[in-house]
């Protein structure tokens, strides 16, 4: 990292696309972020080998948890319209430490799950090549087409943020109309949408509802992501907060009816989705529908490339923003004099992504995705929670604090906190023990570096203050 001077000096320099993105393009940021075709495909085999039959109700309480975090994120939004967005918002009101580390996570965050999609590329599709009557290709060739899929997605990410803000969300439409579609030609070959056994609420398995809800949560991370483009939507003060609670609302709305309906398709056996590596398609094979198994898989794909287009929009406008404020290397502030986009910033991203796919592919796709899946879901909680307890906080020095604000800080950072301790107790066996090491190493990391800038620059810490972002 760059020596800091004692004073910060930002030249003129090439800026974003200021007002570039309008509500549809802003909402498709976090949409693409969730990838929602992927709970179905995959996400939710968790969910119901723990929650049973009251998965859904799993869905909807985590539906409600983020929701409510989502309202803090959109007060915070309309306040400070950064692209640094929780490294901001934490940092105007905890200090700069403490804003650096939720900027420290956020990368994390982002940059983790973006991991775990180039991970899950490979599984989709194989799984689509064997549903089309093609044997699985070498891992060699699976990994090679995993890079070339990270390198469109960086290519579409670098060219201009309008365009891929609005590919992410087309792509994420038609391949959830897809999942739509599938699913409600199953539930009319079952004849009725009534499942008595589901909608028996006392007879529900509550403790494994509430103990599914730490993963539940999983499905919905990202959906705060449309906050790190504030700079460059038409209107921030609106698109954003719409954005990050309309797609949680809507996102978690369609996790919690898939739920239900897949586990009516499967005939209420819950425990056949927990079991199952690709839990969609053996619903449509229950349903004697085997030919929608290639076209899920198709839809995942596309879902899949959404998904990081989001995840490298958003990392590298959180590495921008921290470059811009000299808390990392001030090369991480340029911008493409043609494109507007953060192409240094962008640049590193890819390749942190692609390095960490690489070194992680002696371990099997579907293991990386898990590991890189739960370390960014580690990033993500505790930073939902850290801004839960900032909205409050940050309306009462404004003297705008309303009974939402408290109500929404409450319950929001209530459920995270009861999702990070979820995570952790009991402790997970192996080989899924060291991931919370590994996710305190990296946090201990930005620790030290944080407070070695503070002893050397205190200067740098205090421009957080500022809109120094351009």
């Amino acid at each position: 990292m760059v020596a800091i001077t004692d004073t910060v000096v930002i030249p003129e320099k090439a800026q974003l696309r200021h007002g570039a993105l309008s509500l549809p393009e802003t909402i498709g940021q976090s949409i693409a972020n969730i990838a929602p075709t992927l709970t179905p495909a995959l996400n939710i085999s968790v969910v119901a080998g723990i929650a049973g039959v009251g998965s859904w109700l799993s869905y909807l309480l985590a539906t409600i948890g983020c929701v409510f975090v989502g309202g803090c994120i959109a007060a915070l939004a309309r306040r400070h319209p950064e692209a640094g967005s929780y490294f901001v918002y934490i940092g105007r009101n905890f200090g700069p430490v403490a804003g650096a580390m939720a900027g420290w996570m956020m990368v994390l965050a982002y940059l983790a799950c973006g991991v775990a999609v180039v991970s899950g590329f490979p599984l989709f599709l194989t799984a689509f090549l064997a549903a089309i009557g093609i044997g699985t290709p070498p891992v060699a060739i699976l990994t090679v087409a995993s890079i070339v899929f990270l390198g469109l997605v960086a290519y579409s990410s670098y060219t201009d943020v309008q365009i891929s803000s609005r590919v992410g969300l087309i792509m994420e439409i038609i391949s959830i109309s897809i999942i739509v579609i599938i699913t409600a030609i199953v539930v009319g070959k079952h004849g009725t949408i009534i499942d008595p056994k589901q909608l028996d609420i006392s007879k529900l398995p509550f403790a494994g509802i509430t103990s599914a809800m730490a993963f539940a949560v999983f499905s919905f991370v990202g959906f705060e992501s449309a906050a790190t483009l504030a700079k460059e939507s038409s209107n921030p003060h609106r698109n954003v907060p719409l954005a990050v609670m309309g797609s949680a609302a809507a996102a978690g709305t369609f996790f919690t009816v898939m739920a239900y309906f897949m586990v009516m398709g499967m005939n209420d056996n819950a425990g056949a989705i927990g079991g199952s590596g690709s839990p969609f398609s053996d619903m449509t094979n229950a349903a004697k529908l085997p030919w929608a198994a290639g076209v899920v898989y198709f839809a995942a794909m596309i879902s899949a490339f959404a998904c990081c287009l989001a995840c490298l929009n958003a990392g590298s406008r959180m590495l921008y923003s921290m470059g811009r404020y000299q808390f990392l290397h001030s090369s991480m502030g340029l911008v493409h004099a043609k494109h507007k986009t953060p192409y240094i910033a962008l640049a590193f991203s890819t390749a942190v992504v692609a390095v960490g796919f690489l070194a992680l592919v002696p371990q099997t796709f579907l293991n990386e995705f898990n590991m890189t899946g739960t370390i960014s879901t580690f990033g993500f909680v505790v930073v939902y929670f850290g801004v839960a307890l900032t909205a409050s906080v940050d309306m009462y020095k404004a003297g705008l604090l309303k009974p939402w604000h408290v109500i929404s800080t409450v319950i929001g950072a209530g459920i995270m906190a009861f999702v990070i301790y979820s995570s952790i107790v009991p402790w997970p066996i192996a080989p899924d023990n060291y991931l919370p090491l590994v996710f305190i190493g990296y946090a201990v990391v930005g620790l030290v570096w944080f407070f070695v800038l503070k002893a050397k620059n205190p200067q740098v810490l205090l421009s957080i203050a500022n809109d120094m972002e351009g």
